[in-house]
């Protein structure tokens, strides 16, 4: 090889210098990239249900053009995700994109993304998360980020009499946490300029950042907020969570006493385990999840919504908002994490109203006329409302105290989601936020046409994404609508569709349905 040749391989295989040592990643000429660069010690031995640890400090570059492997999680042949890399213990790791050229020094703003998967599935490492686009044409920092998942994550055995340390609680919430502390840490020396990083997420991703935001362990971690249809009021108190755990413990067939054993398990039972147990608890009781952050006092003192409303989350802006159609997903499963029948509907409420008799719920038939229609299709709008629609409001009213707030509603959908009746469902946006629309040849997305439109709503809000990780305002390409924060007078909303328009209080209608003094909702 001649020394030109040498020079040439070597820029294009850059070296960071990180706090726990040096990563060798991937310059293609258009993207740089580092994957799999660990953040923490593998989870593994006693530290499976720990808090994060410091990863043992390496001297020689590590090999960073590869990712690592992905949490541990059951599969759905009804929901078949990418994951991108195979199961493996070793996984508490992070991406790294950014746009050719960049240097330490660069002052790029920074976006790290946590995933959704209802606190049980996904990967920062699924092809739909690849942050070239997103990285290369907004001129920023991509980071996507691994945590903890089902048991692992978010099984609180504290609550059982376990010791504290040994088993921590709220572990993914503290997987996120550490990964930020990396970020404020490292991310110059990849360019980016650690005063101004915007945590983004989606689903269970979205809710990690709306508790994040009530969180007093997160304080200076990020600059900026975007949760993507969070499902914020899915955290629960300390007694809903150890009656998960002792579900757990039963299906394992071990006892109080023999907490010792747990992470001596083969990981194996542990996921077989946590399937058993996410499986029952939405058929036991609608609308919730087995596994979710908790009010532990500590990394999580007070449920999100409330917090918002005391004025106590972080003063920074924030876009949140949901997708038009979001629990039209649920129709594809066979046990639907949210209710969508008039009976689930109905468990639903009486479980709330068991739990929180402090909230008056709506009526039946108070909600009768806000919601016409019969069987799954009033259930499914219902559905989208208290899971998704109204928590993000109450969310949004009270953080616009704090700092200002984007409200939107995610409309789009291409013909072939209308033909099946999906919509605008529940993470339909991800593409289009990503700008990776098209997975591989056989994706039928667009089969029924609308790509072009497709690719100018990506524009658009990739636009709005990154500009508002550059600025804390989500400013809009030339000639679109511009979109003020959310107040009490105007709720000014961006509806994303075809053309996108802002509308001054969108959602009076939901609001009237459920009605102001629903607002202690957790």
């Amino acid at each position: 090889m001649t020394a030109e040749a040498t020079t040439r391989n070597e820029a294009a295989r850059p070296v960071v210098d990180t706090t726990h040592g040096p990563v060798r990643g991937v310059d293609d000429g258009t993207v740089q990239v580092w994957k799999g660069i660990r953040y923490a010690a593998a989870p593994v031995g006693d530290l499976r249900w720990r808090a994060p640890q410091p990863p043992a400090r390496w001297t020689e570059p590590v090999d960073a053009s590869r990712v690592s492997p992905v949490c541990p999680q059951p599969t759905d042949a009804q929901l078949p995700i990418d994951l991108g890399a195979p199961q493996g213990e070793d996984f508490l790791t992070l991406n790294v994109w950014a746009p050719p050229g960049t240097a330490a020094g660069a002052d790029k703003p920074v976006m790290v993304w946590v995933h959704g998967g209802a606190y049980v599935l996904g990967a920062a490492s699924q092809p739909l998360y690849h942050g070239r686009r997103l990285a290369v044409d907004g001129d920023v920092v991509v980071v996507t980020v691994n945590y903890r998942l089902g048991a692992l994550g978010f099984l609180e055995l504290a609550t059982v009499g376990a010791d504290s340390e040994r088993f921590s609680t709220n572990i993914g919430v503290r997987d996120v946490l550490a990964a930020l502390q990396w970020v404020r840490d490292n991310i110059a020396a990849f360019g980016g300029d650690p005063g101004r990083v915007t945590v983004f997420g989606e689903s269970a991703g979205g809710a990690i950042v709306t508790t994040l935001l009530a969180s007093p362990a997160a304080a200076g971690l990020f600059h900026a907020a975007i949760a993507q249809s969070p499902p914020v009021t899915s955290s629960y108190e300390s007694d809903r969570a150890r009656r998960v755990a002792e579900r757990f413990l039963d299906v394992l067939g071990i006892g109080p006493r023999d907490l010792g054993e747990l992470p001596r398990l083969p990981i194996d039972a542990v996921v077989a385990a946590s399937r058993t147990v996410f499986d029952e608890i939405p058929t036991r009781t609608p609308g919730t999840l087995a596994f979710a952050p908790i009010v532990d006092g500590d990394v999580v003192p007070d449920y999100p919504v409330r917090a918002a409303r005391a004025g106590s989350t972080h003063p920074v802006p924030l876009i949140i908002g949901t997708n038009k159609h979001e629990a039209a997903l649920f129709r594809y499963m066979k046990r639907p994490l949210m209710p969508i029948t008039p009976e689930s509907v109905k468990a639903m409420f009486a479980e709330i109203a068991a739990e929180q008799p402090e909230v008056r719920l709506p009526s039946e038939d108070e909600l009768k006329g806000h919601y016409r229609g019969r069987g799954k299709t009033s259930g499914l709008r219902v559905s989208s409302d208290i899971g998704f629609r109204m928590p993000s409001i109450w969310f949004a009213d009270g953080h616009r105290a704090s700092a200002p707030v984007y409200l939107y509603r995610f409309d789009f959908a291409t013909p072939l989601l209308r033909a099946v009746r999906l919509h605008a469902a529940h993470a339909t946006e991800l593409p289009y936020v990503w700008g990776n629309l098209v997975a591989g040849r056989k994706d039928p997305t667009f089969a029924l046409g609308g790509l072009k439109a497709g690719k100018e709503v990506s524009r658009r809000l990739r636009a709005r994404w990154t500009n508002f990780a550059r600025t804390g305002e989500p400013s809009a390409p030339p000639g679109e609508p511009q979109w003020h924060p959310y107040d009490a007078t105007r709720r000014p909303t961006l509806v994303i569709d075809k053309q996108d328009r802002v509308v001054d209080d969108l959602d009076a209608r939901v609001r009237r349905a459920w009605g102001d003094d629903i607002l202690s909702f957790r």
